[in-house]
């Protein structure tokens, strides 16, 4: 982790299967009388499967800015890394209390035929007192 930032201890697991997209093929439903997209099955499952093996407690305050470093082995070389906003919302009360905390994210697409999966590291990040300074310029 870079950015001249102090870090405080963080989140590390790994998280069995597939990311899915939670945007792409999502469907229409109706409750009420009223419609509404929802995340597709597939996405579903995943968040499910997500919550299932994930360990321990939110390790930041809830006024903290996090860090976010994801990396992700798919099945096949098809995929993008729009899986980031579906496992950005799995970590909501998990290791974070809300995905708005994320200041910086790096996301790295992998291929692993045999073995998918998503590594996920979060952490505290503190600026200090850079007023005015802006993370994507460095300025």
């Amino acid at each position: 982790m870079s950015h001249g930032v102090s870090i405080a201890p963080y989140w590390d697991h790994v998280i069995l299967g597939q990311p899915m997209s939670k945007a792409n093929q999502r469907q229409v439903v109706k409750f009420g009388g009223i419609t509404r997209l929802i995340k597709s099955k597939p996405a579903r499952e995943y968040a499910a499967n997500f919550q299932k093996q994930c360990i321990g407690n939110i390790c930041v305050n809830e006024d903290d800015d996090v860090e976010l470093i994801i990396d992700v082995w798919y099945k096949s070389r098809r995929p993008d890394l729009a899986c980031i906003d579906l496992i950005m919302d799995c970590l909501q009360g998990v290791a974070y209390k809300n995905d708005r905390q994320v200041k910086i994210q790096h996301a790295y697409w992998n291929l692993d035929k045999d073995n998918p999966r998503a590594r996920i590291r979060v952490a505290s990040i503190s600026f200090g007192n850079l007023d005015g300074y802006t993370v994507a310029t460095g300025r």
